[in-house]
Order: structure tokens, then C-alpha cells, then sequence
């Protein structure tokens, strides 16, 4: 049966990937261990503006790499550890796949290398503690997230199965990813206008 508003949900039931396919919403959800959680509205420019930028910048670093570039809304289904079946279904604003035999029709089955999150006013709390967690369980190699008020990116980068950072990168800083040791650009990129 197709859902079409979320009033026909019983929003404390686990839902699960099959469940999600059936639903027909107007706006977008992410399915985090089961729970529905409502993404936030159409993205101010200033989000989109620094999701173009880093669009454009990873999209000409990986040509170099058989790695691929995707941004949102594009599905990543990470199974559950315990139980063959699939709870979680969140759509990054970035994200780099590297094993591409993790790509087929639907978007991507398993943990990204590179996943980046630009904060929102609605999506600071989910962005900053239930998908920090749920990135780092699903070994997620780095995790950014980026603050286009203040200007400055985290990255957190996955050693011995947890999250590690070091101070944030501000807009005057060289953004120097870990994982990908030649991906190295001035930060203020992601913030220009």
C-alpha cells in the first residue's frame, strides 16, 4: 500500500527500507534505525551556494580517483549489523563512494568513504549527534560538517572504529582531508558567494 501522508504512519513503529520505498511524500525523509525524521525545508541559498561549491570542487578532485561523487538527495541504505534487514536510509548533502560495487540503481548500499553535512537550522541536532553516531557505527571513513554561519568545517575521521577530530578548519584555513591525503583546497572556497 503506497503512504502518501505522514498522518497514516504510526510515527513510534520501526520502519524499514521495504516500508520506505512505499511512501510518496511530498517532502523528503531519512529513516534513522527505524525512526521517520522529516528533512528540513527546501535549503536556504547559502546552504545550496556552499553544497555547489564543494559539488564543484570534489567533482574535479575525484576525476583522478575511481571514486564517485554524489549530492542530495541521493539514498544511502546502511544495514543493520544485527539483522538482515535495512533501517536506516539518509540522503548526505556529499558523499564519496570509492567501492563502487556499494552503487546500483537505488544509490548506495553501505558506508560511503566521505560523507559531508551542511548544518540548517532545522538539522543541527540530528547532523551533530544522531548521524555523527550513526556515521561512525557504520564506519564512514571521514565525516565533514560544515557551518555556513560561522564558516568553519569539522572533520572527524574514523580511527579504530571512532570518530577523532582535531580542531575546526575556519574559512582562513586549507581544508586537508585524511583519508584522501591529496584532497587539500583553501576553505574559504566552500564559502565564497
Amino acid at each position: 500500500m503506497v503512504i502518501t501522508s505522514f498522518d497514516q504512519l504510526d510515527l513510534a513503529k520501526k520502519y524499514s527500507y521495504s516500508d520506505y520505498l512505499l511512501w510518496k511524500f511530498e517532502e523528503q525523509v531519512e529513516l534513522i534505525k527505524g525512526k521517520i525524521f522529516k528533512m528540513s525545508p527546501a535549503p536556504a541559498r547559502k546552504h545550496q551556494n556552499i553544497s555547489w561549491n564543494l559539488t564543484l570542487i570534489l567533482g574535479n578532485f575525484f576525476q583522478n580517483y575511481p571514486c564517485k561523487a554524489f549530492h542530495g538527495p541521493f539514498d544511502v541504505r546502511l544495514p543493520s549489523k544485527s539483522e538482515n534487514k535495512i533501517y536506516t536510509v539518509v540522503q548526505p548533502d556529499i558523499c564519496v563512494i570509492c567501492d563502487l560495487n556499494k552503487l546500483d540503481d537505488k544509490g548506495c548500499l553501505g558506508a560511503p568513504d566521505l560523507v559531508i553535512e551542511i548544518l540548517s537550522p532545522g538539522n543541527s541536532d540530528r547532523e551533530m549527534k544522531d548521524k555523527f553516531d550513526l556515521y561512525e557505527e557504520s564506519g564512514v571513513k571521514e565525516y565533514w560538517i560544515v557551518q555556513p554561519e560561522g564558516k568553519w568545517v569539522n572533520i572527524y575521521v574514523l580511527e579504530n572504529g571512532r570518530f577523532i577530530t582535531h580542531r575546526p578548519f575556519i574559512a582562513s584555513d586549507t581544508i586537508k582531508s585524511q583519508v584522501f591525503k591529496d584532497l587539500e583546497f583553501p576553505a574559504e572556497k566552500i564559502f565564497a558567494d
